[in-house]
């Protein structure tokens, strides 16, 4: 019988980064308290369990030590080190806070955790909702990442001797991820994303494919504004299913940012709840030992109901659409699942359309012989 873990701390969504902020942590607490009035943590498969702080140690093994020093004393409102030289402003995407180091630690630590669940076998798939920073970089925070708990967690997968395939779903490219397993076969990453000719992090093209023995194992698809339910699963299906098939990964790592969806306010992508769940559906056949992590999404509702229905489909329960009382009596919720499409011109949707087909096109010539497909 399948095995699942929810790997979550109660106090990662009540922290404050800076009111106001688009990335507002409380979707963390909206989507726990959301999945416990369906009674997803009742069951003998499916357990919750409370993460630890990651050690010094275990941020060293990506981040510069210089970096997490200043982490640190921002955590703490010190002001020895110069925000800026790590990429961290009150105006931007990383402003320091109280507090910061132990959050952004917890949130490592409950990756490891997750990944530690299925490497020795505890569960079968954990989901680690709160992290997902795949923009970090070794010296610098980005995107609203602190620590880069995918990377960090994936080389804990790899010091065991395990092959990750790693695919990240969020609508900007894991930039953070692709450049730390850049020049290795050991990891196969694996960016479905809208261009970076039009959003942040401005990279992810097709061209990216690895360096040296990684060469072949940097796989990006680059989607346009307004892609939709349809276009982004053909997408899908013509390139994750081959690659991570010819692969043969001991862990299958994704990354479940639910940014794509139409309202959104910070992408283009033109997703539904329905095409969400299927891509979510999809990854459940490619990996029967499964790592999860969040990632994107700043629409606090869509976020709450797009993981709610990711985890129900790791712990194999069809959640019925209708929300319960309890939950629609506190945030105003009814449905699970959306009940009407976004509007997408002809035009507009044609461009997708070709977009997305000359984006599989080139991750076919480019990076599939290299996989012998």
């Amino acid at each position: 019988m399948r095995k699942a873990a929810f790997v979550y701390d109660e106090e990662l969504g009540w922290h404050t980064i800076v009111e106001g902020k688009v990335f507002n942590p409380t979707r963390l607490q909206y989507t726990y308290e959301l999945l416990k009035a369906y009674n997803a943590f009742d069951e003998s498969t499916s357990i919750l369990v409370k993460p630890e702080r990651a050690d010094e140690s275990a941020l060293l093994s990506f981040h510069t030590e210089k970096y997490v020093a200043a982490i640190k004393s921002f955590s703490r409102g010190e002001s020895k080190f110069n925000p800026r030289e790590f990429n961290c402003s009150e105006h931007g995407d990383n402003p320091t806070f109280p507090g910061m180091y132990d959050v952004s630690a917890t949130i490592v630590g409950a990756s490891l955790k997750a990944a530690e669940l299925v490497a020795e076998g505890k569960a079968d798939v954990a989901f680690n909702h709160a992290g997902g920073g795949h923009h970090a970089a070794p010296g610098c925070a980005s995107g609203f990442c602190i620590f880069n708990d995918v990377v960090i967690a994936i080389k804990y997968l790899l010091a065991k001797g395990l092959r990750v395939a790693y695919i990240d779903i969020d609508a900007h490219h894991a930039d953070g991820v692709q450049d730390a397993f850049y020049d290795t076969d050991k990891v196969l990453t694996i960016s479905l994303h809208e261009t970076g000719r039009l959003l942040f992090p401005g990279t992810g093209e097709v061209s990216e494919i690895g360096v040296g023995a990684g060469k072949g194992y940097s796989v990006n698809v680059p989607l346009a504004p307004y892609t939709d339910d349809e276009i982004y699963l053909q997408a899908f299906d013509q390139v994750v299913p081959a690659l991570v098939g010819s692969f043969k990964p001991d862990i299958v790592f994704t990354q479940l940012g639910c940014d794509t969806h139409h309202i959104d306010p910070m992408t283009q992508l033109s997703l539904t709840t329905a095409g969400y769940e299927a891509v979510i559906k999809r990854i459940r056949k490619l990996a029967p030992r499964w790592v999860a992590v969040g990632g994107g999404g700043y629409e606090v509702s869509v976020v709450a109901r797009c993981w709610t229905l990711a985890y129900g489909i790791m712990i194999d329960r069809d959640l019925p659409d209708e929300i319960p009382q309890s939950y629609q009596e506190l945030y105003g919720l009814k449905r699970l699942r959306d009940s009407e499409k976004p509007h997408i011109d002809s035009r507009s949707r044609e461009q997708a359309r070709r977009f997305a087909e000359e984006s599989v096109a080139g991750v076919k010539r480019l990076v599939f012989p290299y996989h012998r497909l």
